[in-house]
């Protein structure tokens, strides 16, 4: 049976550029629009009526700009996957969207394909960190959270299998692959990890592996960009 396709809303307050992405993203037969929003309440909105796989989501928008829109859709849905369009001159921007709970970032300038990529790779588990941006964040988790030892953590066995696999970058289907069930019980036990870790996305959960030495600094197959 055929996958369906990657549902995408796109999130950006110019026309132009919302129609080209949109363009760009439909040309591509396992990937559908569902919605453009033109700013940050739009896309609080239709998140929460399209439920779309994947959040494309411009930073700078009137309104409500991109990084109130993502604290506001994670806080309905933990799980969505929040992928933050940006520049390179907005770093303080895309390191607060990371904290609100965005899922990773790929800059504007990428070639198409590589932004297909990022939105496959993002639908389907994988964090999208720079190098730089791990640093700062494992740092910041290092002085403000003090989260208790893995042995105290109230995890089931397979729920530490799945978090050490995650944290290595497989993606969803493959560990369900790999532990002969669903990929929606994967997911499922990725937020029961995440509830109980008091971690907001993947990418937090990442840094706590590394925190934990549970993987190297090193290990985790992130996308930089």
């Amino acid at each position: 049976m055929k996958k369906a396709p990657i549902m995408v809303l796109v999130v950006d307050d110019h026309p132009i550029v919302r129609r080209g992405l949109s363009a760009e993203i439909n040309l591509d037969p396992d990937m559908q629009v569902v919605g453009e929003a033109h700013n940050g309440v739009e896309a609080v909105s239709m998140a929460r009526s399209l439920m779309p796989d994947v959040i494309l989501m411009d930073l700078v928008m009137p309104e409500m700009d991109g990084i109130e829109a993502t604290k506001a859709i994670i806080a309905e849905n933990p799980n969505a996957n929040i992928l933050v369009l940006t520049s390179f001159t907005e770093e303080e921007n895309i390191y607060s969207a990371i904290k609100a709970g965005a899922s990773g970032f790929i800059f504007k300038d990428r070639r198409p394909d590589e932004l297909l990529r990022a939105i496959t790779d993002i639908e389907s588990g994988v964090p999208m960190l720079s190098p730089g941006m791990t640093r700062r964040l494992m740092r910041e988790v290092r002085e403000q959270t003090h989260p208790a030892p893995t042995d105290e953590v109230p995890l089931t066995a397979r729920e530490n299998e799945i978090l050490l696999r995650v944290a290595q970058g497989a993606l969803y289907k493959e560990i369900a692959h790999e532990i002969g069930v669903r990929e929606t019980t994967v997911r499922a036990h990725v937020s029961s990890i995440l509830g109980k870790l008091n971690l907001s996305n993947r990418s937090q959960l990442v840094l706590y592996a590394v925190n934990h030495k549970l993987i190297e600094p090193n290990e985790p197959n992130e996308t930089f960009h």
